[in-house]
């Protein structure tokens, strides 16, 4: 590492586009004050924040420490904290942080962090990891034969332990998670940077679809006698079913399921995680757009209903109890017309709205690398 001016340490924070950018740029307004406020001894913190695609291409960490370190040397940087939205593994554990002292560079998968409260937990890791980083210099030494453990990050941050580091790799601290808590906590934050909600504006082919089923379907005297006729536990399966069809159809329509590359106990879990949180995703993104369509519904139900027609019709008198029955029936058909409408998006389209760019990429790599392989 190079040796800092004026006891002012320079802090490049390396992210990869779009949330961990907006993260970083987030921390960068907090992290001089709180760096040396811990570091103590008068030293100063120069925070900036870098954005480029630094995994493009690669999960490999090896490779990914490679790129830091020839990022690094290319600049006047003594610290470097690379942030990434792409969950990355070790030695059959799923990655939080990896060190190097001797380069002074760091590694952060953004998932390992979990979907809650993640620009606390990303800052106070990023702030860990260059206190010891920076440790040696701050104290004027040479390089610890072992270096600073993050004992307040883990502790805080349970199920994070330390992770193997095998011989000739060049970090030499690591941080992973593991079990049933770690595994949560990674699709947790795969949804997060997935970001579901934007699964409502992306679909707009689908919506209007499912907007024009709904409109129709409530002012179809048939639909009234049925939603009247509907016992709660029938509507629940009905919401249950659009939106199980919805989601399927999705996945079966723009190929979003996730296939192993080989029959490896690594591979078949990494596969079931990608897989789990595209169904998550897609199930929150859906759920978002099932209640819009119930609210839409219900407001076009009082809009357009006559309780004396409606009477007339299925000898109910038109309550409050009446309007909720028909919209919440309603919703559940349009969103069945929505999935058919799906059928008339792109499936980039479908993709860019159920997928972050990070994971965009990494399931074209996946695939082109599939369509590589010779056929047996």
């Amino acid at each position: 590492m190079r040796e800092s001016s004026q006891d002012v340490t320079v802090v490049a924070l390396l992210a990869d586009p779009d949330a961990p950018t907006e993260i970083a740029r987030h921390m960068a307004r907090v992290l001089p004050a709180r760096l040396a406020d811990k570091a103590g001894e008068g030293r100063r913190f120069d925070v900036k924040v870098v954005s480029e695609p630094f995994t493009a291409g690669t999960e490999d960490l090896a490779t990914l420490m490679h790129r830091i370190m020839d990022r690094t040397r290319a600049e006047d940087w003594d610290v470097v904290v690379a942030l990434t939205d792409l969950p990355l593994h070790s030695h059959g554990h799923k990655l939080v942080v990896e060190l190097s002292h001797e380069h002074g560079v760091a590694l952060l998968s953004l998932p390992s962090l979990g979907g809650l409260r993640l620009r606390r937990r990303a800052l106070r890791a990023v702030e860990e990891a260059v206190l010891s980083l920076a440790a040696p210099r701050a104290a004027g030494e040479e390089e610890p034969s072992r270096p600073r453990s993050l004992g307040r990050f883990a502790s805080r941050l349970a199920p994070i332990h330390p992770g193997p580091i095998g011989e000739g790799e060049i970090a030499d601290l690591r941080y992973v998670v593991s079990g049933p808590g770690g595994y949560l906590r990674v699709l947790g934050g795969m949804v997060r940077a997935n970001q579901p909600w934007r699964l409502v504006p992306g679909l707009s082919k689908a919506l209007a679809a499912a907007l024009a089923t709904g409109a129709v379907a409530t002012v179809n005297s048939t639909l009234w006698s049925l939603s009247e006729a509907l016992s709660t536990p029938r509507l629940v399966i009905a919401m249950v079913g659009s939106v199980a069809l919805m989601i399927g159809w999705l996945i079966v329509d723009a190929h979003l399921w996730h296939r192993s590359k080989d029959a490896s106990p690594e591979e078949r879990k990494r596969t079931t995680l990608y897989n789990a949180s595209t169904v998550v995703t897609l199930g929150i993104g859906v759920i978002v757009c099932y209640a819009g369509l119930m609210v839409v519904n219900l407001v076009w139900a009082l809009f357009i209903l006559n309780d004396k027609v409606f009477a007339s019709m299925t000898r109910t008198p038109l309550h409050a109890t009446e309007y909720w029955t028909l919209s919440w029936f309603v919703a559940s058909i349009a969103t069945v017309g929505g999935a058919l409408g799906s059928g008339l998006e792109s499936d980039e389209a479908i993709r860019a709205a159920a997928f972050s760019k990070r994971e965009q990429e990494r399931r074209r790599m996946r695939t082109d690398d599939h369509d590589d392989q010779p056929a047996t």
